[in-house]
């Protein structure tokens, strides 16, 4: 979607239901490969940004949840310095900056809400697809916030045994696989876990590099820095 205003062109995607609809291909195909080796996810992990990606993996698995075929974890993991789920409002609220689209309701940080300067792993966006804020709302899916530096570790580690960079953005998911597993291993459980893996890094080396040479900081955002965000939400 391209809102032009002002003389110049906003392009948005992500937070918008048709684009996370859309992108249902790639859970359709995950289910379609996890089928042929005869497995289905007792948990299921993306990044969460504006949530396109994460709903487009969760889409088939949270219609069997809804339909109660299965009963998957799905869990959404967001940036600690951007946390939109976890700590932000269920309101109405522009889905972009320039508050130009129509509103929709949504977990948000409100649109004015402007992440830290150091924030280097994306997922930027202020608030998330109403589709996957109504089934947080109620309850159907989890939501955790990492912070940066984990999610660089396991990016590092990652690429270490898969020799596959992942996108920074994809390393959120892969932090909570990881962790998850680690609580398989304690725990003695057997889980299959499918994660979302989006995307290859090699367009942030300046993050990894941040991360690797140890100037990169987590930043967790204070209730009062919150607050600006939350103030531009429209009164409805």
């Amino acid at each position: 979607m391209a809102v032009t205003t002002e003389g110049y062109k906003y392009v948005l995607g992500s937070v918008l239901n048709q684009v996370l609809l859309h992108q249902s291909i790639i859970g359709l195909e995950s289910a379609a490969a996890l089928e042929l080796i005869d497995e289905y996810p007792d948990v299921i992990i993306g990044c969460a940004g504006g949530g396109s990606n994460l709903g487009g993996l969760i889409a088939p698995f949270a219609g069997d949840k809804l339909t109660g075929k299965s009963n998957p974890r799905i869990i959404a993991v967001e940036p600690a310095s951007c946390p939109s789920f976890t700590r932000g409002k269920y309101a109405y609220d522009f889905c972009d900056t320039a508050k130009t689209t129509p509103l929709a309701k949504m977990y948000t940080l409100g649109s004015g809400f402007k992440p830290s300067a150091n924030h280097a792993g994306g997922l930027r966006y202020h608030g998330m697809s109403p589709i996957l804020s109504k089934l947080y709302h109620d309850g159907h899916m989890e939501a955790r916030a990492v912070e940066q530096t984990g999610v660089f570790e396991a990016a590092k580690l990652f690429a270490k045994y898969e020799t596959i960079l992942p996108a920074p953005e994809s390393a959120h998911a892969i932090r909570a696989a990881i962790d998850e597993a680690n609580a398989c291993k304690e725990s003695g459980e057997s889980k299959t876990i499918l994660f979302g893996l989006t995307g290859t890094g090699y367009f942030d080396m300046t993050a990894y590099s941040s991360y690797i040479d140890g100037t990169m900081t987590d930043h967790i955002p204070t209730d009062e820095e919150l607050q600006p965000g939350f103030d531009s939400l429209p009164q409805v």
